[in-house]
């Protein structure tokens, strides 16, 4: 059964129709072109899929679309503004808390939600946060200093 739904991706309104088991990432990525978010486990336990949905880090995987309806979406996509990178990107590429770049954009966006939320994490807090995201690259300790780095900012 398909369901007309709008929501907003990137600050571009958007309004489709979507089957009623129709996950928020296949939305995104195959049908409106956001390969930043990446399919991983596809079951919630990796973080590779992670959008922002009216700030707050989900997991699209396991996410219907059609609970979109209404929402603010952001995507790795969104998170540059006007070709500047934001501080949490920043801190990544310092922090050299990217090798493959897989896990990446989860990352950023979970660390952009602790970021704008304003409030001061210490470094077990930060560790909970992220404890939704897997990396097979780094070893984690690059990715827990850039995330330190970008909220002391």
């Amino acid at each position: 059964m398909l369901k007309k739904i709008s929501f907003t991706v990137n600050d571009t309104p958007v309004t489709l129709e979507v089957d009623a088991g129709e996950t928020l990432l296949e939305v995104l990525r195959n049908r409106l072109g956001y390969t930043g978010v990446k399919k991983g486990c596809g079951v919630g336990e990796c973080g590779a899929c992670t959008v922002l949905i009216d700030g707050t880090p989900v997991d699209s995987c396991i996410y219907l679309a059609v609970w979109a309806e209404g929402k603010k979406i952001i995507t790795i996509e969104g998170i540059a503004k006007n070709g500047e990178l934001s501080r949490v990107q920043k801190a990544f590429i310092e922090e050299g808390a990217i090798q493959c770049g897989f896990c990446t954009p989860g990352y950023v966006l979970t660390a952009t939600a602790l970021v704008e939320s304003g409030k001061k994490y210490t470094r077990e807090e930060i560790k909970r946060e992220l404890a939704g995201h897997l990396c097979r690259c780094t070893g984690y300790q690059n990715i827990l200093r850039a995330v330190e780095k970008a909220l002391n900012d």
